[in-house]
């Protein structure tokens, strides 16, 4: 009963400290610090869990591939890839639907805090003609940003439940796609209900907005198709953009400062930290005896754990950094189905959380009213659980 006593406290700490705002990494450290306190680890005991967490392949491999993100996504910035890519689809696709929706979701293939504000003039823009509410319109930008958290493996959430779990990428991507497709679906039968036709095409398709799509591509083949670790695919990539857009040494270096930031790198160091420090004090095996042994069900812990700690933050990177460590002990393996289940549960958490930036920013956008916005967004992300519990029971 103590174990429960002691993460718990742990864990209400992490809720709290994040609430506060404070950087997640350094939420992460903390949490490890007190594990080491609170279970009175010897000193040997805990630099053995240093070293773990540093030198760990999966450490070098989370600092390479989240850090090449950031230099990829400033790269394309820098040359307005994304506005390339948006006036392809324009010139593609008539019907206004696929038009409206498109928008967040090529804004959403890069993972920039707060990039629904930038999708949101978009989405103002192809919906000026229509009339739509402001939560309709908050809905369909805040909603259709974020499938590709689900199985984008840009998305940090994703690449550190792979990590963390030690399930390959591939497969937590395919089982994930279910609950993508779901977001999609149910986003079309939430909202957009007048919106129809088609509408006129602005531009020519260019060669150079068919290519704008080939950097994101070029990722995501290795990687899904051919099932290269995604590092070495961002790597490649970035080197071949280096030397297309003529980047000099002091160019490359500015970028590289951006990618491997401080803040990166302490957010991989505190939640392997906070990992091995959870295995290496006992806390993992006791609790996990523990459930076993009074017999309580894994199912609702599945979900409670991540949809609460997501809900709180409003973090995908908090809620898996704090709950999959414990997760994985109560599954009693590394078996996809309920660690899929997890991950679904903690980010429809962070869907609905009252703190996601994107949230925050696309309500002041379109001066939406909140309670407004979720009324789509409760049963839209009911759909979704009840497809990812669905998965589970046959998986399983």
């Amino acid at each position: 009963m103590s174990d429960i006593l002691k993460v718990s406290f742990i864990f209400a700490l992490i809720l709290i400290l994040l609430w506060k705002k404070l950087n997640i990494g350094l939420v992460m450290l903390i949490a490890a610090v007190m594990l080491f306190l609170l279970y009175q680890m010897s000193f040997i005991l805990i630099l053995e869990t240093g070293r773990n967490a540093l030198l760990s392949d999966v450490t070098i491999k989370l600092v390479l591939a989240l850090s090449f993100i950031r230099i990829f996504e400033m790269i394309l910035r820098e040359h307005a890839v994304l506005s390339q890519m948006m006036d392809a689809v324009k010139a593609i696709f008539r019907n206004r639907k696929i038009v409206v929706i498109t928008m967040p979701l090529l804004i959403g293939l890069l993972p920039s805090v707060g990039g629904a504000y930038f999708s949101a003039p978009m989405v103002a823009e192809s919906t000026r003609d229509i009339k739509m509410s402001p939560e309709e319109k908050g809905f369909i930008n805040y909603w259709y940003r974020h499938p590709w958290e689900f199985i984008l493996p840009l998305y940090p959430g994703l690449l550190l439940a792979s990590a963390v779990s030690r399930i390959e990428l591939y497969n937590l991507i395919s089982v994930n796609l279910i609950c993508a497709v779901f977001v999609v679906i149910t986003g079309f039968i939430f909202s957009m209900h007048g919106v129809k036709g088609v509408i006129s095409r602005e531009k020519k398709l260019s060669k150079r907005g068919l290519w704008s799509f080939i950097p994101i591509v070029a990722i995501l083949l290795p990687v899904v198709i051919f099932r290269i670790e995604l590092h070495y695919a961002l790597i490649a990539v970035v080197i071949f953009l280096f030397i297309f857009y003529r980047y000099n040494l002091k160019s490359i270096f500015t970028v590289f400062k951006h990618g491997f930031s401080l803040d990166v790198i302490i957010l991989i160091l505190g939640v392997m930290l906070f990992k091995e420090a959870m295995e290496g004090s006992g806390a993992v095996k006791n609790l996990s005896q523990f459930f076993v042994k009074e017999g309580i069900p894994v199912l609702p812990i599945l979900f409670l754990l991540p949809f609460i700690t997501g809900m709180l933050t409003g973090l995908t990177v908090g809620f898996v950094g704090s709950t999959f460590p414990l997760i994985l002990s109560i599954a009693g393996s590394t078996a996809i189905s309920p660690i899929a289940f997890a991950f679904a549960s903690g980010f429809l958490g962070v869907l609905l959380s009252p703190v996601h930036i994107c949230l925050i920013l696309t309500k002041e956008y379109f001066k939406a009213d909140l309670w407004g916005m979720y009324k789509m967004m409760i049963p839209a992300s009911l759909i979704v659980f009840g497809a990812a519990m669905a998965e589970y029971f046959i998986l399983k």
